[in-house]
């Protein structure tokens, strides 16, 4: 899974800036009747917050080798972050992807987690079959258990990041949970020595809110990289 991680973000060419370039994106396979309702409840899940980007395109199935009665869903994938990182020449280590518990619209902890150096299958995915999450409970009272991912950088690039973070946030990329201080805890997780943590949501919130709500979907995470002019607001579709 890092092997393929570390080839997208190479691949992240981004310009918050100038809204232009390629960002990773996660492909979910919706039947074509059910692609309104699934957009649906995705819109209500970037209207909560709890999605990296609103932006989303729609491809046949069959141009991606999928069936001729699917949809695939393109959704922005929260690693674009570590790939816009990298290209400024800050290293990233991608630690492990997890549940959030939240109350009262405050992320508290992490209470599950899977390394992403120990798996070869995208440890939200994995979280997502174990039925862990309340994604649609969240949305509605504002606690819940959400998914999001846990990366390191070195605690001397902290000002550049946020600064890039923020330009991001202005791009319409946003989803950071928190970015903790230099040898401190984030979420109850602790960072290695002379590093920052960052959380960040997962784009497979969306996936688990709609899966919660009865949809049935299939997930292709980390799948391609994307132009993201070619993506559009979920609220346009």
């Amino acid at each position: 899974m890092l092997s393929r991680i570390d080839e997208l973000m190479y691949g992240v060419d981004f310009d918050p800036k100038r809204g232009e370039g390629k960002i990773i994106a996660n492909i979910i396979v919706v039947q074509r009747d059910d692609a309104d309702g699934v957009l649906e409840v995705f819109s209500r899940a970037v209207a909560a917050g709890l999605s990296p980007s609103p932006f989303v395109a729609l491809i046949d199935g069959a141009e991606l080798g999928f069936g001729d009665d699917e949809i695939c869903i393109c959704t922005t994938c929260s690693i674009t972050l570590d790939g816009v990182l990298l290209k400024l020449g800050v290293p990233v280590n991608l630690r492990f992807g997890g549940v959030v518990e939240v109350v009262e619209n405050q992320p508290t902890r992490f209470t599950d987690m899977l390394l992403y150096e120990g798996t070869t299958i995208d440890p939200l995915e994995v979280l997502i079959s174990q039925d862990l999450t309340s994604v649609t409970r969240m949305m509605n009272t504002g606690s819940g258990a959400i998914l999001a991912n846990m990366r390191e950088v070195p605690m001397i690039a902290k000002g550049i990041v946020e600064e890039r973070i923020a330009e991001l946030e202005l791009a319409g990329f946003s989803g950071v949970l928190e970015i903790g201080e230099p040898n401190s805890e984030i979420l109850s997780v602790e960072t290695g020595r002379d590093h920052i943590g960052i959380a960040v949501l997962g784009g497979s919130n969306m996936v688990a809110a709609a899966i919660e709500e009865g949809y049935q979907l299939k997930t292709h995470s980390m799948s391609m990289l994307i132009d993201h002019r070619e993506m559009s607001h979920i609220d346009k579709l």
